[in-house]
């Protein structure tokens, strides 16, 4: 790919005390494409990400960010107690803003009648698309999400994913984020990546639905989304 690489990783391990979380793990990100992590729980996906944002060192290896790169993140899990009394727009506020807050409320449809309700007081929906806002005033150049549609039903999620692909295409931003719903992921990804502990197999989601490692993690449903992506094949274009 021409652009240059937004973060790289190389030969990256972790360990927890002796026990190897993350073994060889060789991966770059790019401007303007989606990646989705997948792979079974403890596969090493959180941890991953913390390497990336820095939040974590890793045992081994190198991580590598373009110069001047500015990261949004959007974590897990943030849960705020009802004891709290932050506002939606007190807490946007918490960060820099390099962006229009209005520019972002009305991209991402949230109105202004939200901005005074109670954080601890959102739906699942309402809570990642705020938290979404918050990583898109920092104007990013890589933007990651572990697990952005948990507690989000089956539409939020496919609404989610349009989101995310309008916003790749509007700021050529890199999106990295991690996800367990294999469907959408392959019918919304550019590439994705399967996790566990080391990189076990990568690439178009057409390519990789076909894998025999990832075929072997996910058991049945891998052969389901293989039929699922094989349909779904025109809309993508291999990296």
């Amino acid at each position: 790919m021409a652009h240059e690489r937004l973060v790289e990783l190389q030969n990256v391990a972790y360990l927890m005390g002796s026990k190897p979380i993350l073994e060889n793990i060789d991966l770059s990100i790019f401007p303007k494409e989606i990646v989705s992590l997948i792979g079974p729980n403890g596969a090493g996906k959180s941890t991953l990400i913390k390497i990336l944002v820095g939040l974590l060192n890793p045992t081994e290896g190198k991580v590598m960010v373009k110069p001047g790169i500015t990261i949004g993140y959007t974590p897990q899990k943030m849960q705020l107690g009802a004891l709290l009394p932050l506002t939606v727009s007190r807490f946007l506020k918490l960060v820099p803003a390099k962006r229009p807050l209005q520019e972002i409320l009305s991209e991402l449809k949230i109105s202004a009648a939200l901005l005074d309700t109670m954080v601890w007081n959102l739906s699942g929906g309402e809570w990642q698309r705020v938290l979404l806002a918050r990583a898109l005033l920092q104007k990013p150049d890589l933007l990651i999400l572990d697990e952005p549609a948990q507690g989000i039903d089956l539409i939020g999620q496919t609404e989610l994913y349009a989101l995310l692909r309008h916003i790749r295409d509007k700021y050529t931003c890199g999106i990295l984020l991690v996800s367990h719903d294999l469907h959408i992921v392959m019918a919304g990804t550019d590439r994705v990546i399967c996790l566990q502990q080391h990189i076990c197999c990568q690439g178009h989601p057409a390519t990789v639905s076909k894998d025999p490692a990832f075929q072997s993690l996910f058991g049945p449903v891998a052969k389901d989304l293989a039929l699922y992506t094989h349909q779904h094949d025109h809309n993508h274009h291999d990296h």
